[in-house]
């Protein structure tokens, strides 16, 4: 069945909350660079999670309480969970190894890993003009990273795992998005992420500050919130009027590196980012496309980055 055709209204309070959920996916990932400096990178993101609790079961209250947990895949959810915490883990390195705005350049190329991988792992069929899309897609991550310059840095190593992590991860969500509510998948992708990053707390402890706990706190609840805006941005409105506007998430990638740590990305960045970011409109298009031809719409938030939610989608 197609998906209703949204409103004026739905649309543009839909492009509202997904540009709120971006800004404060930017802050979360602004104050996880700036704690990792300090704590180790699990508890970072064990508190990361553990906060996100919070929002995430007035989510669940909110869309009829604990009868929403029912499932009959809770081993999807836990392996949802365990790719996407080591995801997640990697994205907030890639952060302490490298300037915000490259690493979040980097992270756009998750979608690209998405459509490669769909052939082998979900047996989807992918044309020769979303092929084209990944390659042309892959040459602005080349002109990203430039091996040939001795760029090729554990950073963009990293932050490369990262983007392949969470492609896998939104395979997973797929596949749960197909018999799971979005409130489901995000309830437990926190808590079985809190419980798995807690099984590292013993080795790495580090005693944070009153200043250090408030921010780590803190983190948990604007990831919270971005996870909340970005479920109520894709309820609004389907991904192809929601997803472009995840890529608003380099601008502010770029102010607060600026700001906070006199980051600038160079020229080769913001051009290998404008190619990546239009490669993946172009397979948003085509995904889009198809799917309408085939009398349904995916609304699942393909292009997201939360990964997150996807955050975008449910990261």
């Amino acid at each position: 069945m197609a998906h209703p055709i949204p409103t004026h209204l739905q649309a543009r309070s839909g492009i509202v909350s997904m540009l709120l959920a971006v800004f404060l996916y930017a802050v979360l990932n602004a104050l996880a660079k700036h704690l990792a400096a300090d704590y180790p990178l699990a508890e970072v993101t064990f508190f990361r999670n553990a906060f996100a609790l919070l929002p995430a079961t007035a989510m669940l209250a909110r869309a009829g309480g604990w009868r929403s947990l029912r499932t009959e895949h809770l081993g999807g959810h836990f392996w949802r969970a365990a790719i996407g915490l080591t995801s997640m883990v990697l994205l907030f390195l890639s952060y302490h190894l490298m300037p915000m705005a490259d690493a979040v350049a980097l992270s756009f190329s998750a979608p690209l890993f998405l459509t490669a991988l769909s052939v082998p792992v979900l047996g989807e069929r992918v044309g020769p003009y979303r092929w084209g899309a990944v390659a042309v897609g892959f040459a602005g991550v080349l002109v990203i990273v430039q091996p040939g310059s001795g760029m090729l840095n554990t950073g963009a190593l990293v932050g490369l795992s990262a983007a392949v992590a969470y492609a896998f991860a939104m395979m997973a969500m797929r596949q749960l998005g197909r018999t799971e509510a979005p409130v489901t998948t995000v309830f437990y992708f926190t808590a079985f992420s809190t419980l798995l990053s807690a099984v590292a707390l013993p080795f790495v402890w580090t005693m944070p500050t009153a200043e250090g706990f408030a921010l780590m706190a803190a983190m948990g609840l604007v990831g919270g919130g971005a996870q909340y805006f970005a479920t109520r941005a894709y309820s609004l409105a389907p991904a192809a009027v929601i997803s472009p506007f995840n890529y608003a998430g380099i601008l502010w990638a770029c102010l607060f590196g600026w700001l906070f740590w006199g980051d600038w990305p160079g020229a080769h960045v913001l051009a290998g980012a404008a190619i990546v970011i239009a490669s993946g409109l172009l397979i948003l298009i085509r995904e889009t496309r198809r799917r309408a031809e085939a009398g349904t719409c995916d609304t699942s938030p393909v292009l997201s980055r939360t990964l997150p939610l996807s955050t975008g989608r449910k990261h």
